[in-house]
């Protein structure tokens, strides 16, 4: 990108404030004779296609995601329309795309129409062009016949797999077959032409030492050469290029992506921009955007080139790169990435690594638990291990805390994929470090509310969803994560607490499928025994939601991303335990005997009744109760056991099977209580 002078800034103050329909005054009519050389110095005029019945002007930008994904539709619709005499020119009006980059641009994309540059965009303000991508389509006379979006198939932030309405080829059809253009103008979509701005800098808000740290905190991570996202924001030139678009995004709130209400809940990943930073950027855009002095810059952020987990006990990757298309919507893609484990594993952190930043909008790395076959497209929000999201920290647990992969299971990496406009490929790694067997280690698990018996009606806009989870005993929730397909409109967690009080934990008025964000809890959120988790979750499965496959169609539960889910997970370990481990208490029965004391206090909600199953009965909810309760309010009970290493749990009311929140030890998939029936000594359960 050129280096731009002193008195070379982007952007009027007037673009900042544009309408929604994307033009910043009254288009013209009649479009006058304009000249402009393409990438390779060769010069075009308007005139040269006199002869012609139509000309289709669509100004573009070489990093603009839209003006990307279109590039190769334009060829196609060249290419239709060549032999009916109708001419395709391309136009770059963005003050920081040099020659070589639009040449760069044009063989990428295997364009063959020319595209013009507009150094000091006149022909942008002929047209009154604000955005890229735009399509005008000019008759015979050079009269405007339509402005606006190529058709309806990529959005802000939304992408259909196929188009549902041409608005640009309708018109052609239309105007070549003399018949009035159905409908003449659409809202163009994309990002900001960048603009010389030719009155001077003022003001004390400098790139150098104000807006340069702004940057560097929210947004360069991912702005930056190699990364997923569209343009660079690494340096002073790339900050006033992109500044229009940059601050658009900020302030309707698009970008950092974090949805969070910040009404609720305090998070450790939370990467919203705070009101005083984008005032900040506000003031400098409007100010003339001044450089400042190099001097005031900070250290440039240093981005780990290693694993940011420490080095790996454990390093996996996809079998095989998978090729990344040019355009379209690709499907989650998922690649088994390791044979059955022949034994339980516990893994204290994990990380992964994308092959290609460029094209990895998130992942995951789950396992399958053994007897199941195949993945289905919630187990990544049940059975994770790592997850990747662009600015995502790496999983690192609490300390004591581990995840476990039972023995049997098989990982699997879940990829989704953001074609750029031209073929990719990528193979991610994932790489883990595994905790020692014989620790003490606190299991970290995942929960779900959900509600499969969804029926979003056609063409509703707001349709609430309820899905719940009910607590049996004391559990820490550490994260929350919403998950609903296109049709997602706003999710919200609620804490049910058995003294009545209600509290919001996490509430997301804007969901994005887009960005499936883990929303990572400050301070552990303890929900006590008796406690709900409600979530609720919005439908827009109307024509006004552009990611919507067919608002006409009644939506269902279902694993593909045309059906929907109200999942709510989150991440869970179990509090301390509350007693001193005393008990159970084993002591000598005599004959290689011991008897085991048992006991169980309610501390939220009654219990009715009280048992004892395990491996040394069978499993039976009835075969050994408990008594009480007492003046204590607990329930007792003894058995006597051979020496051996033992599982149980309580069972209360029959039906609510618990650990004991006595007992330290806990061991296997469904977090029963260990017990080690022997001689004081020897009485910690290992795993």
């Amino acid at each position: 990108m050129r280096n731009l002078s002193q008195r070379t800034r982007h952007v009027l103050t007037a673009l900042l404030l544009l309408t929604s329909c994307g033009v910043a005054r009254a288009q013209p009519t009649v479009i006058e004779p304009f000249a402009l050389h393409d990438s390779r110095g060769a010069l075009h005029s308007l005139e040269d296609w006199s002869a012609s019945p139509a000309v289709v002007v669509v100004f573009l930008g070489t990093e603009c995601p839209l003006a990307k994904l279109y590039a190769e539709r334009l060829v196609d619709l060249q290419r239709r329309y060549r032999e009916r005499g109708v001419v395709f020119v391309g136009v770059n009006s963005n003050d920081q795309d040099t020659l070589r980059e639009i040449g760069r641009y044009v063989t990428q994309h295997g364009i063959d129409f020319p595209v013009l540059k507009d150094p000091d965009q006149r022909a942008a303000d002929l047209f009154g062009a604000v955005r890229t991508p735009a399509a005008y389509l000019l008759d015979s006379k050079r009269r405007v016949r339509y402005r606006g979006r190529i058709d309806d198939q990529y959005g802000v932030g939304s992408s259909r797999p196929e188009p549902t309405v041409h608005y640009l080829a309708d018109a052609i059809d239309q105007l070549l077959a003399g018949e009035p253009i159905a409908t003449p103008e659409t809202a163009a979509i994309g990002c900001v032409i960048g603009r010389a701005s030719r009155h001077a800098p003022t003001g004390d808000i400098t790139f150098a030492k104000h807006v340069s740290r702004v940057l560097n905190q929210h947004c360069v991570r991912c702005h930056r050469a190699g990364q997923i996202a569209p343009f660079e924001l690494s340096t002073y030139d790339d900050a006033v290029a992109w500044s229009a678009t940059m601050l658009e995004t900020v302030n309707e709130g698009r970008m950092p992506p974090w949805h969070a209400n910040p009404a609720h809940g305090e998070f450790v990943n939370d990467t919203h921009m705070p009101a005083a930073d984008k005032q900040t950027l506000t003031r400098w855009v409007e100010n003339g955007m001044p450089e400042g002095d190099p001097a005031d810059l900070p250290e440039p952020p240093e981005y780990p080139s290693e694993w940011r987990i420490g080095e790996p006990d454990l390093v996996l990757a996809m079998p095989e790169s998978f090729d990344v298309p040019a355009k379209g919507v690709v499907d989650y893609q998922y690649f088994e990435a390791h044979e059955p484990f022949e034994k339980d594993v516990w893994v204290k952190a994990s990380e992964i690594r994308p092959g290609n930043p460029s094209v990895v909008h998130h992942a995951f790395v789950y396992y399958l638990p053994p007897g199941q076959d195949d993945p289905h497209d919630e187990d990544p929000l049940i059975n994770a291990i790592a997850g990747f999201a662009p600015g995502m920290p790496a999983t690192l647990w609490p300390e004591g805390h581990a995840r476990l992969i039972p023995a049997g299971s098989r990982l699997f990496f879940q990829m989704h994929y953001t074609p750029t406009g031209s073929p990719q490929t990528d193979q991610t790694e994932v790489g883990l470090v595994l905790a020692d067997p014989s620790e003490r280690l606190k299991e970290i698990r995942f929960g779900i509310a959900v509600n499969t018996d969804l029926r979003i009606p056609p063409h509703a806009a707001d349709h609430v969803v309820h899905a719940g989870y009910g607590f049996t005993q004391d559990t820490l929730v550490h994260a929350l994560i919403p998950h609903m397909h296109f049709r997602g409109k706003a999710f919200r967690f609620t804490a049910h607490y058995p003294d009545g009080k209600k509290e919001v934990l996490l509430d997301v008025p804007r969901y994005d499928f887009n960005w499936q964000n883990a929303y990572e809890l400050v301070e552990p959120k303890l929900m006590p025994e008796g406690a709900e988790l409600i979530c609720r979750g919005v439908f827009d499965n109307s024509a006004d939601n552009p990611a919507n496959p067919d608002p006409s169609k009644e939506v269902r539960w279902g694993d593909q991303s045309w059906d929907e889910m109200m999942l709510g997970s989150f991440v869970t370990s179990q509090p301390d335990w509350i007693g001193p481990g005393e008990y159970p208490k084993v002591t000598p029965a005599g004959d290689g005997r011991f008897t085991v004391e048992f006991r169980y206090k309610p501390t939220h909600q009654k219990a009715n009744t009280v048992a004892v199953a395990g491996s040394f009965n069978g499993w039976s909810a009835d075969k050994n109760p408990l008594a009480g309760p007492d003046d204590e309010g607990y329930y007792r009970g003894s058995l006597e056991l051979d020496r051996g290493v033992y599982e149980y749990k309580l069972v209360v009311d029959g039906d609510r099977w618990i650990y004991d929140p006595e007992n330290p030890d806990r061991v296997g998939p469904f977090t029963n209580s260990g017990l080690r029936v022997a001689p004081a000594t020897e009485r910690s359960v290992s795993r």
